[in-house]
């Protein structure tokens, strides 16, 4: 399936998880959104883990690649 994709905190931890399920159905995708809220609680998981410096580096990959979109009202 191809398309555009609006991924939540949960999905991104389990493509860096290399979920097998995740990452079929999103090898097509056209474009990949994630919202300012995900990245936020990704950096906050991040730098509470054990290999914080390495999951920071994954995360910025993963931004520079995908669309972030902000959180306003």
């Amino acid at each position: 399936m191809s398309g555009r994709y609006l991924l939540d905190t949960n999905i991104i931890i389990a493509l860096f998880a290399n979920n097998i399920a995740v990452k079929n159905q999103l090898v097509n995708a056209e474009e990949i959104f994630i919202p300012s809220i995900a990245i936020g609680e990704l950096f906050y998981g991040a730098r509470k883990s054990g290999r914080s410096q390495g999951n920071l580096e994954r995360i910025e990959e993963f931004i520079a690649r995908n669309t972030v979109i902000g959180c306003d009202v």
